[in-house]
C-alpha cells in the first residue's frame, strides 16, 4: 500500500467515526430543518476539520499544513452538509452521493499532501497499513451499512397491525443483531472461513424467521427478509474486497 493509501484511509476512517458515530441525531434533523441556519452544521463541519489534527500529526505533517487542511475540510464539509440538508434524508441516492464527495475530497488532499510528506519508519511497516485497511472495513460495515440499508429499505412499508404487535421490537432489535452479523461475517471472511459464513446466517434465520413464520404478516417476513441479505452481502463483499486488498499487498512485499 503506498503512502497514498495510507494517508487516504486514515483520513476517511476519521470522517465516518465523525459522520456516523459522533454526530448525534438530533443534529442531523436541525440541520434538515434549519439548513445554514443551524449553529449545529458549523460545529459539526468545525469539529470534523478539528478530528483531522489526530492524522495529520501522527503522519508528521507541519502545523501549517495541518491548519489549512483543518480549515479546507471544514470549510467543504459546510457546503456538502448544507447541501444534503435541502434532500431528503431518507434517500438512499443523497446519501451515497454526500459520502461520495466527502471521498473525492479526501482522496484529493492525500494526494496533493503525501507530494511532500515524509512518513515514519513506523507508519511505513505493512502491518499498520493493513490494521488501517481492516479497521476501514469493521467501521464501514457497522453504523454507514445499517444507514444505507435503512435509507434503501425506506421505501417499503409495513402495515402495523394490533394483530402484529411484536414488529416495533422486531425492527429495532434487528439493528443490533445487524451489527453483530455483520461483524461476524466480515471477521471470518477476513481469515477465509466462509463454512462459518453460512452457519452464521443459518443460525439468524432459524431464531429471526422462526417466529415471523407464525405470523401471516408476509409484508414483515419479506422487509426482515430483505434487510438481512443486503446485510450478509455488504459484510461478505466488503470482507472479500480487504481480503483480496490484503493479499495484494501481500504478493507486492514478496
Amino acid at each position: 500500500m503506498s503512502d497514498f493509501l495510507t494517508v487516504f484511509i486514515a483520513f476517511l476512517l476519521i470522517h465516518l467515526i465523525g459522520d456516523f458515530y459522533l454526530q448525534p441525531g438530533r443534529w442531523r434533523a436541525a440541520k434538515h430543518k434549519s439548513t445554514y441556519r443551524a449553529p449545529q452544521l458549523y460545529i459539526h463541519a468545525l469539529l470534523q476539520g478539528i478530528a483531522l489534527s489526530v492524522p495529520a500529526i501522527v503522519l508528521g505533517m507541519d502545523w501549517r499544513t495541518t491548519a489549512c487542511l483543518i480549515a479546507i475540510v471544514a470549510v467543504i464539509h459546510v457546503l456538502i452538509d448544507l447541501w444534503q440538508a435541502t434532500r431528503n434524508p431518507h434517500q438512499f441516492m443523497h446519501m451515497v452521493a454526500e459520502q461520495a464527495l466527502h471521498t473525492v475530497v479526501f482522496a484529493l488532499l492525500a494526494f496533493y499532501i503525501t507530494t511532500d510528506i515524509t512518513i515514519s519508519a513506523m507508519l511505513q511497516h505493512d502491518k499498520f497499513a493493513q490494521g488501517m485497511l481492516v479497521a476501514l472495513a469493521y467501521v464501514l460495515v457497522l453504523k454507514p451499512t445499517s444507514v444505507g440499508i435503512g435509507s434503501l429499505l425506506n421505501k417499503y412499508s409495513m402495515t402495523v397491525t394490533d394483530n402484529h404487535p411484536q414488529m416495533n421490537g422486531l425492527v429495532a432489535g434487528g439493528e443490533l443483531i445487524g451489527y453483530l452479523e455483520r461483524i461476524l461475517i466480515l471477521t471470518f471472511t477476513l481469515v477465509g472461513s466462509y463454512a462459518a459464513v453460512g452457519f452464521v446466517f443459518t443460525a439468524k434465520s432459524i431464531f429471526r424467521f422462526g417466529e415471523l413464520n407464525k405470523s401471516d404478516s408476509r409484508s414483515l417476513t419479506e422487509y426482515v427478509l430483505i434487510g438481512s441479505l443486503l446485510s450478509v452481502v455488504v459484510a461478505t463483499l466488503v470482507g472479500t474486497l480487504v481480503s483480496l486488498g490484503l493479499d495484494i499487498k501481500i504478493s507486492i512485499s514478496k
